[in-house]
This record gives C-alpha cells, sequence and structure tokens, in this order.
C-alpha cells in the first residue's frame, strides 16, 4: 500500500502543483461529481479525510499525502472480484 500511495502522491503534487487541496481540486482529487456534494460530506462530517484551516483563509484543506493515503486505502479494501476471477480462469 505505501508504494500505491507513494505513487498516488506524486501524481496528485504533479498534477496540481501543491501539497495541499482544497476547493475544485479536493473535489476532482475525492471523486465528489460536484463541489455541493463536497461541501454536504464536510458539512455532515462525514469526510474520509483530515482536513484542517488556515487562519485568515476561507475554506477547509486537505494534504495531498493523506489523500493519497486515503486512496490507495480504497483501491486496496474494496478491488472488484472481476479481476480476481478473470485470473482465475
Amino acid at each position: 500500500m505505501a508504494t500505491l500511495s507513494g505513487e498516488l502522491k506524486n501524481d496528485l503534487l504533479t498534477l496540481h502543483c501543491s501539497p495541499v487541496l482544497s476547493g475544485e481540486q479536493l473535489r476532482q482529487a475525492m471523486g465528489f461529481r460536484t463541489l455541493g456534494a463536497l461541501h454536504q460530506a464536510i458539512t455532515q462530517q462525514n469526510f474520509p479525510v483530515k482536513l484542517f484551516t488556515i487562519p485568515k483563509r476561507r475554506g477547509r484543506f486537505a494534504l495531498v499525502a493523506d489523500v493519497a493515503q486515503w486512496l490507495a486505502k480504497q483501491s486496496i479494501e474494496n478491488s472488484c472480484d472481476l479481476i480476481k476471477k478473470e485470473v482465475q480462469k
């Protein structure tokens, strides 16, 4: 999982040019369809990644490393059985 997490972290850093994500970048990285869906998850305290605020800045922020680690974990824990079935054939 560490290797996958590292690769995802590097990809996100390259794509967004920042170790911190918020707003549209965070929506895209986490796979939410709309900003409204992202805000709803945050408001309902149903957001799977640690968020933080920055003084004198609007919004909430997440570290690329935390998002990458969460994505890697989801990929491993929720992989489709289709791949396993095709390999067994």
